[in-house]
């Protein structure tokens, strides 16, 4: 049974608590936010200190705002905490160094959390494009701005996870990339952004993000010699269009999706990694650097 901490109970740390709730082999020893709003049966903490100093403890989850991540992950560490951070795993590529380096001096387990790694729709995906020659792939992800958000931008908050999925799903490191960014509605960050890659073995990518549509849209479209695929990862549903006929026709097949929410996947992979070291499909804080490096990109 491993004890864990969740550190940070906004929207999203109130997730990781109701599935984790749901989950065996696990116990939520403690909880940490800075004001405690709800009534709790477990242990609750409102400063990090106090909770480490005082619980026996095997790993923490980290869902506090990025700028934070930083110095609550090194605490963890040096406490001696197997770590889950949500993404990014900091708010620049210098922190984030000095997590990895921690981690790798005291031989501790970290992954950041992508939670569209475990959307069932790419792994469907994924599967469907092996030993495909894949062309291009292309990724919207919009929607209206979440007042959750204050302290970083679109392309650190939303297009993390499609630079991300970009290199998972196809395997392949980007090697030239240009972003154009805009500043529309936001008053301290940019809240529009095109980004275009070309990937190894001359394929080519972009992701459309934005907080300036009334409409949330997550759409994922792979071009491959034999087929095109669009994948929705809110509806998780999966569609290949193949033959192409002289008379404008084509097939339609909708491919087969085992459907389940992507957290409780997610967390299920980290308790495995926790368990028996094996961190298959969990993004590695190197993985998150390469997405900060990108998403901060200056031509």
């Amino acid at each position: 049974m491993k004890k864990i901490a969740l550190i940070g109970l906004g929207s999203m740390g109130k997730n990781h608590y109701r599935v984790l709730k749901g989950l065996s082999g696990v116990q939520i020893a403690a909880l940490c936010d800075v004001v405690q709003q709800d009534d709790y049966n477990e242990p609750f903490y409102t400063d990090v200190d106090e909770m480490l100093e005082n619980e026996e403890l095997d790993a923490a989850l980290i869902v506090v705002p990025t700028f934070l991540h930083k110095e609550i992950a090194l605490k963890c560490l040096d406490k001696g905490l197997d770590i889950f951070i949500e993404k990014p795993v900091a708010s620049n590529v210098k922190d984030a160094l000095i997590i990895e380096e921690r981690a790798n001096e005291l031989g501790l387990k970290v992954c950041v959390g992508y939670i569209e790694r475990f959307n069932p729709v790419v792994e469907a995906l994924k599967n469907e494009l092996i030993d495909r020659d894949i062309y291009s792939i292309g990724i919207t992800r919009v929607g209206p701005f979440p007042p959750r958000i204050a302290d970083v931008g679109i392309l650190t908050d939303l297009a993390v996870h499609d630079i991300d999925l970009i290199r998972y799903i196809t395997g392949c490191e980007i090697v030239k990339k240009s972003i154009f960014k805009s500043q529309k509605i936001n008053s301290h960050h940019e809240d529009n952004a095109i980004l275009s890659f070309q990937l190894e073995n001359e394929i080519v990518a972009s992701i459309t993000t934005n907080w300036l549509t009334p409409f949330r849209k997550r759409k994922i479209e792979v071009a491959t010699k034999k087929g095109y695929f669009e994948a929705d990862l809110m509806g998780q549903d999966l569609v290949e269009y193949s033959e192409y006929k002289t008379n404008n026709s084509y097939v339609i097949r909708n491919c087969f999706v085992k459907k389940e929410e992507p957290l409780v996947r997610e967390l299920k992979a980290f308790l495995r990694y926790l368990k028996t070291g094996d961190r298959s499909g969990l993004s590695t804080v190197q993985d998150s650097i390469i997405t900060l490096e990108i998403s901060s990109y200056q031509e």
